[in-house]
């Protein structure tokens, strides 16, 4: 969990206010006490989390039973997230942990249900291609199939002894070129 910067405060407040604004206006809200969720502290995960997007963290000793925004530490969402090529996505993980902030801790059917109602359909698609984002900006080597010419971020070598899950051919070892270039500026 790291503390954000002023620049973050602001731009989780905003997306905070836009979420919440949404949330008000969705049916599937009408008897939630979504306003409170205003009061939720956000804050950011480490800069190096490639898997976790956003995290509900509730306060020690709670009651799991009877789950209520107050008793949320906070939410963590992950600080390249609030860049805006990432707006749409960031709303949706919001929104999904504010799902959790208002009880539901279990991705059951009817939160996937209140989740898949976010008005921004095509939102929730873009987890795949975060993670995958994240991936490269933090591997050293790309894991590359020599055939089908697919790429798989890693922090180590391959050394030979992986093969392309789609054709089976011997990975081949690549440095990530976002580091030899950054290397040389």
């Amino acid at each position: 969990m790291a503390k954000p910067n002023n620049e973050q405060i602001a731009l989780l407040t905003e997306l905070r206010d836009f979420v919440v604004d949404v949330m008000l206006d969705m049916p599937e809200w009408a008897d939630a006490d979504v306003q409170s969720l205003r009061s939720v502290p956000l804050g950011v995960l480490r800069r190096n989390a490639t898997q976790r997007h956003g995290v509900t963290r509730w306060r020690r000793g709670v009651d799991l039973g009877n789950l209520r925004p107050v008793d949320v530490e906070v939410i963590d969402l992950h600080p390249e997230m609030l860049s805006s090529k990432w707006k749409a996505y960031s709303a949706f993980v919001l929104h999904h942990e504010y799902i959790h902030a208002l009880g539901l801790r279990a991705h059951n059917s009817l939160f996937r249900r209140l989740e898949a109602a976010w008005p921004g359909h095509t939102a929730g698609l873009l987890g795949v291609e975060f993670t995958e984002h994240l991936r490269r900006e933090k591997a050293v080597w790309l894991w590359c199939c020599p055939d089908c010419e697919r790429e798989f971020p890693r922090k180590k070598r391959s050394r030979g002894r992986y093969k392309c899950r789609q054709c089976n051919s011997t990975l081949i070892d690549k440095k990530n070129p976002r580091l030899v270039t950054n290397c040389l500026q």
